[in-house]
């Protein structure tokens, strides 16, 4: 990628101007120094925000992500203390919410432990939000807090922790007010970052370390078009649902960018139960959520036996036109 072209006009500058202030405002809410550092020389914006800016739409939320592990991992502990702190108070009988975060060997991952907080009979110790679509995980944990905890807007906060608060964790990402979502499930420079992308109006990006907009002309023809045009991605199942939710918006694509998608899928072994997992937990809808959990049964079922769990068009035919 290249510096957005000066003859691209105010429009850069103003957005450029736009995510600085941001950035600002969300660091010097840290109070941490080390993690503080850390945000400031490894943060990269990018995605959804930048594309409504160029429209002229507002924006939903500002997806940050780091370009390295250490930083994930920093900030991740970070927003775990502060939102355990934020809620200990709270507990009639001394109790926490016990939320832990982990390093594996690609990712970071939050860990929310269920076991006597969720329901005292719970034979999960943890929940995996990944496994959760967005919206059925954001009521799960506001049904934990608000029985645990009493509501948020009860909690009192310090004035300089009003802003840019944890409000919602997940395995995948951190939810700050003031519109601000904190991703740690992937990590690295803008172009490792964006292998995850699927559509390139998304992969314009601003960078902490000289605060300056980087876009490319593909990107721009995009936005002014409004067309989808598809650069790959490692959850292709999830772009083709993704499709929808922007053709809804107004947004047009060709027959020849959808056959990449298809191709792409193609390459996938989705009878491996594993692949299609892994495909669908990218999906945030709760009927694929449901997939998922009657795939792991059916697998624990088969591993009774001592057998593998099979899948063929026949037996996920049935499934998905049950569900439905």
């Amino acid at each position: 990628m290249q510096q957005a072209e000066q003859t691209r006009g105010m429009k850069v500058k103003t957005i450029q101007s736009v995510l600085s202030k941001k950035f600002n405002e969300f660091a010097a809410s840290i109070d941490d120094d080390k993690v503080r550092q850390l945000v400031e020389q490894n943060t990269i914006i990018t995605g959804g925000c930048i594309t409504s800016m160029f429209l002229g739409l507002p924006v939903n939320d500002f997806d940050i992500y780091f370009t390295n592990k250490a930083t994930a991992f920093a900030v991740a502990e970070y927003y775990v203390k502060w939102f355990k702190e934020l809620h200990e108070a709270k507990h009639s009988d001394g109790r926490v919410i016990d939320i832990e975060c982990g390093q594996e060997e690609d990712r970071v991952r939050i860990y929310i432990k269920s076991a006597g907080i969720a329901s005292q009979n719970s034979e999960n110790n943890y929940e995996y939000f990944e496994r959760r679509p967005e919206d059925e995980a954001e009521s799960y944990t506001a049904q934990v807090i608000e029985g645990i905890v009493g509501k948020l807007d009860e909690v009192v906060h310090e004035e300089k922790k009003d802003s840019y608060r944890p409000v919602f964790l997940s395995g995948n990402a951190i939810t700050l007010s003031d519109k601000v979502q904190i991703i740690i499930r992937f990590f690295g420079e803008a172009d490792k970052i964006h292998e995850n992308f699927d559509y390139v109006h998304c992969t314009s990006y601003w960078l902490s370390a000289d605060k300056k907009l980087y876009t490319t002309t593909k990107a721009l023809q995009a936005i002014l078009a409004k067309e989808l045009v598809y650069v790959g991605s490692k959850y292709p199942i999830a772009s083709i649902l993704r499709m929808r939710k922007f053709i809804k918006r107004g947004w047009s694509i060709n027959a020849g960018q959808v056959l990449k998608i298809c191709f792409q899928i193609s390459e996938l072994d989705l009878k491996n139960v594993k692949v299609l997992e892994e495909q669908l937990v990218g999906v945030d809808v709760a009927y694929f959520n449901q997939l998922v959990s009657i795939l792991e049964k059916a697998k624990e079922s088969k591993a009774k036996e001592n057998l593998e769990l099979k899948i063929d068009a026949a037996y996920l035919t049935t499934i998905i036109d049950r569900l439905f």
